[in-house]
């Protein structure tokens, strides 16, 4: 009989809680949505965090830019706060309820949810979709339940992957096609779309929830989109915003996402991710007893958890090298 590879003991969270109390009044008529225009042509930019209440290593981004007094030399800035009322159930001890309130806000950017207000994500997902909309460029902030590694999510269109080999960090770079459960905001409307349209949308995966570690990743990547938008010059920005380069970038594409059947699903060993399994047919654990298996040689396995198992719940990727 399959048993789990590790007691399901949630690692401590050490990375403060930000004080919101300021920064989620917003200045437009959306709550928790900075908005600045710098009345100069330019992309449209937006960056988001708290799509997930517990990940607030983007909060954390976000409060600093404010702080520093950040505006648009070109184009606009949005800055939003996204899932508020998740983010206030927030508890060190444990936070794992505080992702989402009825439902994950990172799968429901699809018209037929949006337009069915059924519940606190959507609602919420609905008040912020004009402000993705109109926006040209962005950047989405995460963070995971297991892998301390950042990890770049492009999507598949090679626009978005050049543009995270552009950026020169962090060092992985996936590309991946999203969640059988739903639509991420990364890739809804426009920036879902095939070819050269003019946008570019990342989900930056900034390490564990729960690392101070995290924050010093969002900063950079908020600081090195920025510049890459054109929305300000390097040189306005501190220096310390930026970590140095990754040593050497490798990107990887996502070919199976392996969904739990049931609250019946087991892996193997403790993997935290990025593991390369030399050989197809490498046990990887058990759904409702089966063995899930490499399909191939040389198998990444990507962001396994099983933290929010529940019936259709993605808890491994697996993806090879993009050549």
């Amino acid at each position: 009989m399959p048993t789990p590879a590790a007691a399901s003991v949630p690692r401590p969270f050490l990375l403060a809680c930000p004080d919101l109390s300021a920064e989620r009044s917003g200045n437009t008529d959306t709550p928790g949505v900075w908005h600045f225009d710098s009345g100069a042509p330019g992309r449209r930019v937006m960056l988001s965090a708290l799509i997930h209440g517990n990940e607030l290593c983007g909060a954390w981004a976000l409060k600093e830019a404010l702080a520093a007094g950040l505006r648009p030399r070109r184009g606009s800035l949005t800055l939003a706060f996204c899932n508020l009322a998740a983010f206030d159930r927030f508890d060190p001890a444990n936070y794992a309820p505080a992702r989402f309130v009825d439902e994950d806000m990172n799968r429901v950017w699809s018209g037929d949810k949006l337009d069915t207000p059924s519940s606190q994500e959507r609602r919420r997902a609905a008040e912020l979709r004009p402000w993705v909309e109109r926006a040209d460029w962005l950047l989405d902030f995460h963070s995971m339940s297991n892998s301390d590694v950042p990890l770049q999510l492009t999507g598949m269109q090679q626009r978005n992957i050049d543009l995270a080999l552009e950026l020169g960090n962090p060092g992985t770079i996936i590309a991946d096609a999203g969640h059988a459960a739903g639509v991420r905001m990364r890739d809804y409307g426009r920036f879902g779309a095939a070819g050269e349209n003019g946008t570019r949308s990342l989900l930056i995966e900034c390490g564990f929830h729960g690392a101070p570690e995290a924050r010093d990743v969002a900063v950079d990547q908020m600081a090195r989109f920025l510049a890459a938008a054109g929305a300000v010059d390097r040189g306005d920005l501190p220096a310390s915003w930026f970590a140095p380069d990754a040593p050497a970038q490798r990107a990887l594409r996502v070919t199976h996402a392996i969904a739990a059947k049931s609250a019946d699903f087991r892996f193997a060993q403790p993997w935290k991710g990025l593991e390369t399994l030399a050989k197809a047919g490498t046990l990887i654990g058990w759904s409702e007893g089966e063995p899930v298996v490499t399909p191939y040689d040389d198998c990444v396995l990507i962001m396994p958890s099983t933290a929010n198992l529940r019936p259709g719940v993605t808890v491994v990727r697996l993806a090879q090298p993009i050549a």
